[in-house]
């Protein structure tokens, strides 16, 4: 299947009603019940993602986010906490404290996997129904994009698998260079059971 060449919405349905949606656009405009923050481990605003959650969020996501780094420290690569969503359409945001790429001899791609799957718990603990991503560390902690989707794709449908609540996992992707490479990435995955693919829609914005 070929990729369009404007602006498009893939759709994954790995279940029935489990879906996974990869589109390019503004994540701070997503109206999914979370969104997830590209975070580092003192929870502070940063650049990228993580300023662009902030700036629209307003102060309510710092002032939390410095009670959590009070109560218990700064959060450890591989790991999630969630606050108020502040002005943002989403109710919360989950900081999730991606790796940075030391040349993926250093557990990279297992602590990336662990961002998203501990992202996903918590939204699954706080009874949520939908979910949206950046592709974390392929920013300024530079990932590089293509091994960080053949992590982020798969975690993403064993975790939805086994959620109770979670229904709806959006990638929301800064360019369309990379929203085609986790696009081929999704579309590349097999059933575990058959061996098939999952069936793919793909609709042009």
């Amino acid at each position: 299947m070929d990729l369009p060449h404007d602006d498009y919405t893939l759709i994954l349905r790995t279940g029935d009603p489990e879906q996974i949606f990869l589109l390019r656009g503004d994540l701070t405009r997503e109206t999914t019940d979370a969104l997830v923050n590209a975070a580092n481990s003192d929870l502070l605003p940063g650049g990228g993602v993580c300023g662009a959650i902030h700036r629209a969020g307003g102060p309510a996501i710092a002032e939390e986010c410095r009670r959590l780094r009070a109560q218990r420290g700064p959060v450890a690569t591989g790991q999630a906490v969630a606050t108020t969503g502040g002005q943002l359409p989403a109710k919360h945001v989950i900081h999730a404290v991606g790796p940075v790429w030391e040349g993926g001899d250093h557990r990279e791609s297992e602590l990336l996997a662990s961002c998203y799957r501990e992202a996903m718990r918590v939204a699954d603990e706080l009874k949520l129904h939908s979910i949206a991503f950046p592709a974390i560390s392929t920013g300024i902690f530079g990932y590089p994009v293509e091994q960080a989707a053949w992590v982020a794709i798969p975690t993403a449908i064993e975790t939805l698998q086994s959620a109770k609540h979670l229904v709806l996992v959006k990638f929301v992707l800064f360019d369309k260079p990379t929203l085609d490479t986790f696009a081929k990435a999704a579309m590349a995955q097999r059933r575990p059971a058959s061996g098939r693919p999952y069936e793919v829609l793909i609709g042009t914005n």
